[in-house]
């Protein structure tokens, strides 16, 4: 599926606002025709312009995130979309993208999530044969486990920095924790760095 370019949003957003061609939303902007242009043809980045992101969001009636980013605010603050930052393989195991990899990838956001909400991809059975290419959605908050998260599904870092998704049960060693998975074998008394709770598991 093709994800659209920062370029190909201009476009869109000039559309939709009624200017008919490129030449027209400059002169409706005053801004030079060649620079619209090579803004709206992807030749000169205008992410890197502030102003003009500014400018272009407001007279086409759209939003600066949106632009820039993809995503587009709904009501009540909630985003249309998240980032997926990585996937889950083996062992339940996240792996996350570098900056450079899939940076204007996104998916439908689940009921209930803030601007601090991303995603990962399940891939393969390593969370259930059912469960291949489906999403995990949590909160990028990395804090210390607390007691409600305890019996939970959560994002997990380990101090081997391995980031896991798995369910947290107590230890008897103090401050240490079992990881517990539909499949494959628990993984006992370990350290976590930091836990986020899973807000919603789908299909994409």
């Amino acid at each position: 599926m093709h994800r659209m370019e920062p370029h190909e949003r201009l476009k869109q957003s000039r559309i939709a606002a009624g200017h008919p061609s490129g030449s027209a939303a400059a002169r409706a902007l005053g801004i030079p025709e060649p620079t619209y242009l090579a803004h709206e043809n992807g030749s000169r980045d205008f992410r890197s312009d502030p102003d003009a992101v500014e400018l272009y969001a407001r007279r086409f009636a759209t939003s600066t995130e949106w632009l820039v980013y993809g995503r587009k605010p709904l009501p009540k603050g909630r985003p249309a979309l998240v980032p997926l930052v990585g996937y889950v393989g083996a062992g339940a195991m996240a792996h996350f993208y570098g900056t450079a990899d899939n940076p204007n990838e996104f998916v439908d956001a689940p009921e209930g999530a803030t601007d601090k909400t991303v995603a990962v991809e399940i891939r393969g059975d390593s969370m259930g044969e059912l469960f291949d290419r489906w999403i995990v959605y949590y909160d990028d908050i990395r804090s210390p486990v607390t007691p409600d998260l305890l019996g939970k599904i959560c994002v997990v870092a380990l101090a081997d920095d391995r980031v896991l998704v798995k369910r947290i049960k107590q230890s008897r060693t103090e401050g240490l924790y079992h990881l517990l998975s539909a499949n494959g074998e628990p993984i006992l008394d370990v350290a976590i760095l930091w836990a986020a709770k899973v807000r919603h598991i789908g299909q994409r």
